[in-house]
């Protein structure tokens, strides 16, 4: 046989399309040509596979040698498709016999020895592969990753490994591993934060209904701490979720049971000094950014008015939508980023007086001035976080209600809402919105009143009933005034801090 035909995965964003390994050998002079738009590590294969055909035993054919790697027009990048040319070669040139492979796709990085090395963004190219109903054959080092999918999947160690099982002289292993479970000396509690009973009720609505969340006071009064108790409370996440989450981590190149865990929710706080496209992706291959790697969790924005503003807008869309659009000459790659925002800042950058007019003061205004309006009001609840009295902070020996127990409220008020609409309320449109709410006529007035008074969008309409309707949940109820009270509660700062941003 003169020509072979295999099967590999591209990394495409999350996706992972299949790519067809065309390799033809043919009389003329010794030389390997690779076609099909690869990259510098992908020309360079050539080199690998020589050496890694000739150190396991096999011969390298001295004849010409065509490998097509098809779709033409889609960009190869890395060493994953070193293994499928190697495979290709070998049965092209007939020294794995007639071997019938359209069932099975090849991933991995070879090394000069034979050895076969892991390669980043796996687990797309798993679930891909489950879904074609092909087996696919992959390197060691990714073996506990793409135990996360139910396929088909063995791993091997050196090329030699992969032709015995080819040949059915010896069986790889499958990937069965289980995931690795999160440390527990990272668990943060929310049994450690003392008064700020507002924060912790935020907190509670936040985790239930999936919304957005503004801390604002002075500092050293628990903002930082009160964001980083919030996945202790979140309810779990659903195979679906842990699964997208796992995908955006390995196409990040990130290792699980290292920089991530199985069934954690990731929180991701960048510095704020990060540039746009760290915050939410790009480059001439797109990576993915903070807010895709914290899809399904927490983005926390620490010093938010630090942020550069350009920095800040571009969380616009993403907050919308879920997603992050990265477009390039090359293509346009989408990843996931529907990630709950948690944000703390000081409303100056002068000490705390302590005084009425600190939201007020000239300084307080211009440092105010560095946020915008439309992305204060996709932020649903917006708390302020005021110092401790020095005998709480001093003498208090009362512990704080631990995140077990406002987690059993959370999942309790989810479970509610998946069993209604399937859905978290912050997923709502505002057509559900309305008819789910179903508000009186009388509630009609107050809410009409309330929007006038404090000059709230539509947007922030609709957000003022998806916490309403959080409320309800967790109190196993319809959407009462006193809901709708709380929810406006909720929105009361943001009239201040529009005022100074406006003026």
């Amino acid at each position: 046989m003169s020509l072979a035909t295999i099967y590999s995965r591209a990394r495409v964003g999350v996706s992972s399309p299949l790519v067809t390994v065309e390799t033809h050998i043919s009389n003329g002079l010794p030389s390997l040509n690779i076609v099909g738009l690869p990259e510098a590590a992908v020309r360079e294969a050539k080199d690998r596979v020589r050496s890694a055909i000739i150190n396991s035993h096999f011969e390298f054919p001295t004849r010409r040698v065509t490998i097509n790697l098809a779709p033409a027009d889609l960009p190869k990048e890395g060493g994953r498709y070193d293994l499928a040319i190697a495979i290709s070669v070998l049965v092209a040139s007939g020294q794995l016999g007639e071997l019938n492979l359209r069932d099975t796709e090849f991933i991995g990085e070879l090394a000069l020895s034979g050895d076969i090395r892991g390669v980043p963004g796996l687990l797309p190219s798993a679930i891909a592969c489950h879904h074609a109903n092909r087996q696919l054959i992959l390197p060691e080092d990714n073996q506990q990753e793409a135990a996360l999918v139910e396929g088909d999947t063995v791993f091997a160690k050196h090329l030699t490994q992969v032709t015995a099982h080819l040949l059915k002289l010896s069986k790889l292993p499958a990937c069965v591993s289980k995931p690795t479970e999160p440390l527990p000396l990272d668990h943060k509690d929310m049994r450690d934060v003392k008064g700020q009973y507002q924060a912790r009720r935020a907190l509670e609505v936040a985790a239930a209904g999936g919304h957005n969340l503004l801390f604002i006071g002075p500092a050293g009064t628990g903002k930082t701490m009160l964001a980083s108790r919030l996945p202790s409370i979140m309810p779990a996440m659903t195979e679906a979720e842990a699964l997208a989450v796992a995908s955006v981590q390995s196409v990040a190149g990130r290792k699980m049971g290292l920089d991530w865990y199985w069934s954690e929710r990731p929180f991701r706080s960048p510095h704020h000094s990060c540039s746009a496209a760290a915050l939410v992706g790009g480059g001439s291959i797109p990576k993915p950014g903070e807010a895709s790697l914290a899809h399904c969790g927490v983005l926390f924005l620490d010093e938010l008015p630090e942020f550069d503003r350009k920095v800040l807008e571009v969380l616009r869309e993403p907050l919308e939508s879920g997603e992050v659009h990265i477009s390039r000459a090359r293509g346009q790659v989408t990843f996931p980023a529907r990630f709950q925002l948690v944000a703390a800042m000081n409303a100056s950058n002068e000490a705390y007086n302590g005084g009425q007019d600190y939201y007020q003061s000239s300084a307080s205004q211009k440092y105010l001035k560095k946020l915008s309006a439309p992305f204060l009001d996709r932020i649903d609840l917006h708390v302020e976080v005021p110092p401790l009295p020095s005998d709480v902070l001093v003498n208090a020996q009362e512990e704080g209600e631990c995140s077990a127990y406002v987690r059993e409220r959370v999942e309790l008020a989810v479970a509610r809402q998946r069993a209604r609409q399937g859905v978290q309320n912050a997923l709502l449109s505002g057509r559900q919105l309305e008819a789910i709410c179903a508000l009186s006529d009388d509630d009609k007035q107050f809410m009409q009143q309330a929007l006038e008074k404090l000059k709230l969008s539509a947007r922030a309409y609709h957000r003022v009933l998806k916490v309403a309707l959080t409320l309800a949940d967790l109190n196993d109820s319809p959407v009462t005034r006193a809901h709708l009270m709380e929810s406006l509660s909720y929105r009361k700062m943001e009239k201040t801090l529009s005022m100074a941003v406006s003026s």
